[in-house]
């Protein structure tokens, strides 16, 4: 355990959370689930079992800092690692796992997204472990397969290679399909939605971004000399900019060989949307989901609310609706709608 490295990726916007989450304070930074704690507290809490908490890396955008200080105020500020701007995932990877391998050269690493929901943590951390074990031992990298509950069409997809082991091989990535392609998914029973989560060890994952993508291994190892010493972040907002905007599923995943899939059920969810927050909450006797203490439905069903302890809403007449509120700002959206709630955000940009 003492050797296991988790990289927490959280620098992302979460516009389909609006209004609650913003370009100031994005989702991973919010008590989306009305418990007390943000997103980003409740991942780093989950790997409890799985790495000491020392080993615990945040990469996220600058203006994020003092969220994250805040949130997280036992983690030394070399483990924060921030963005100047957005070059998705690869070369956030990238940056992390080259900081790492520079002090901890034999690190067995986790990647995970901030904002994701696991109600299983018990067996999540299981997984996790083992997944780990596999990959100190064999030069391979896992990604966690969440088996399909429903036909989703706004997640990506794993086709498994099917046996009786847990971790088995990866056939084919596949990108978010349409309705009518993600039943032929549910229905065949080899495909398991892609959750991002990814395991390896610092050194096979040096090596396959040196085969898939070099330029930006090369640019990382000119950062070698300034890791954990105050240059380091005049370096990162000269030449991070420089990377290739790409996601670690495109450069790399699409490419490499030794890839496998562990096949897990833990209560998954990425918290993408307010319908997939609505599906995790619990529902009351007309299937509404409800955080705010003083909210009263009336002929309503299967909405979602979510407003602040000390706002009294009533909500009459509305079925399949959400509703939000934070600072002032009402949102009263058709769940079916729940795609463009991103854009309805920009309304109010100047």
């Amino acid at each position: 355990m003492k050797n296991n490295h988790l990289i927490i990726m959280a620098g992302g916007v979460g516009s389909r959370f609006w209004p609650m989450s913003t370009v100031d304070t994005p989702k991973q930074f919010l008590d989306i689930l009305g418990t007390g704690k943000s997103l980003l507290q409740l991942t780093a809490e989950r790997f409890s079992e799985v790495c000491p908490r020392e080993n615990i890396w945040i990469v996220t955008a600058e203006k994020y800092l003092p969220l994250v200080k805040d949130q997280l105020p036992e983690l030394h500020e070399s483990r924060i690692l921030l963005e100047p701007c957005m070059r998705n995932t690869a070369p956030c990877i990238a940056y992390a796992a080259w900081k790492i391998k520079a002090k901890y050269p034999d690190a067995n690493l986790v990647v995970s997204p901030a904002d994701h929901i696991v109600i299983d943590t018990t067996e999540f951390q299981r997984v996790l472990n083992e997944s780990l074990e596999f990959t100190s031992e064999k030069e391979a990298i896992v990604t966690l397969g969440m088996k399909p509950s429903r036909p989703e069409t706004g997640y990506g997809y794993i086709q498994a290679e099917l046996g009786n082991e847990c971790i088995t091989r990866v056939n084919a990535f596949k990108e978010k399909p349409n309705l009518e392609t993600a039943k032929v998914y549910l229905d065949n029973g080899s495909y398991f939605w892609n959750a991002g989560i990814f395991v390896w060890n610092v050194n096979t994952i040096e090596k396959v971004f040196r085969a898939f993508l070099p330029e930006m291994a090369e640019l990382f190892d000119k950062g070698n000399e300034h890791w954990f010493h105050q240059i380091e972040q005049e370096f990162i907002t000269t030449n991070f900019p420089k990377c290739e905007k790409i996601s670690v599923d495109y450069g790399i995943m699409e490419h490499a060989k030794e890839i496998y899939v562990y096949l897990a059920d833990f209560g998954w969810s990425d918290l993408g949307t307010w319908g997939s927050l609505y599906d995790r909450l619990p529902k009351n006797s007309n299937d509404n989901a409800v955080i705010g203490d003083n909210v009263k439905l009336i002929d309503s069903e299967e909405c979602v609310v979510h407003v602040p302890k000390d706002k009294k809403v009533v909500v009459q007449g509305l079925q399949n609706y959400i509703i939000a509120e934070k600072d002032g700002t009402l949102l009263i959206c058709d769940k079916a709608n729940e795609q463009q709630i991103g854009q309805y955000g920009k309304l109010f940009e100047k």
